[in-house]
């Protein structure tokens, strides 16, 4: 996928974080004259629905630079799992966190490990983080909020859809993250410097993400 295409993804992600006002507001900055909006205009959920975007924004930096050759690569240590099998799990288990805490959202298409090219799994994760980002804001949109409880998994205790939820979603990302940058490395296919510097770039990623900027 080109970078421009994964941004309009994101930006059209951003209409959802802003249903009531996407036909009048600016997409970027949420006013009509397209200058930033103040932190204290920003309800908390919004801000974070943007954020959990921009996490994404470093999953998309990292497929958009890793050698095609390490994606399906046989991982080095007994029972581990390749590029592909972490990446379909990330968003696979997004759509879980979506289906059994806000089943209002539609979920997004389930990805297949065995099938699913790299330039598939960057439009699919977009539209998980997307609709996450829409659960995240309705988490934590207070009274009015339509996803009261946070459920992980089957097994797992619900929560309340709060800092934990958010904190959770975020990690997990990270993690798997890591693990695919490690096992890029450990291949051979090691991911170029600009990645590396390109996932602390955080004024960068929010307005490549179609954000003003980080809040």
């Amino acid at each position: 996928m080109q970078p421009a295409i994964v941004t309009v993804v994101f930006r059209a992600g951003l209409l959802l974080l802003y249903p009531k006002r996407a036909t009048v507001l600016d997409c970027r900055t949420g006013r009509k004259d397209g200058t930033a909006c103040l932190d204290s205009e920003l309800p908390l959920c919004e801000a974070l629905g943007e954020a959990y975007v921009v996490n994404d924004g470093m999953n998309q930096l990292v497929l958009e630079h890793l050698d095609p050759r390490a994606w399906r690569a046989k991982a080095p240590g007994k029972g581990a799992r390749p590029i592909v099998a972490i990446v379909t799990h990330m968003h696979n288990i997004r759509r879980k966190w979506i289906r059994l805490s806000a089943p209002h959202i539609k979920l997004p298409a389930e990805l297949d490990r065995a099938r699913c090219t790299q330039k598939q799994a960057q439009v699919a994760l977009a539209d998980s983080a997307r609709k996450c980002a829409e659960m995240i804001r309705e988490g934590l949109a207070g009274q009015e909020s339509r996803v009261p409880k946070f459920h992980r998994d089957g097994w797992a205790r619900r929560w309340p859809a709060g800092a934990g939820m958010f904190t959770y979603m975020v990690v997990h990302d990270a993690h798997h993250r890591g693990q695919v940058c490690m096992l890029a490395h450990q291949l051979g296919y090691k991911l170029p410097m600009k990645v590396n510097y390109g996932m602390w770039g955080w004024e960068k990623l929010w307005k490549e993400c179609g954000f003003s900027g980080p809040r």
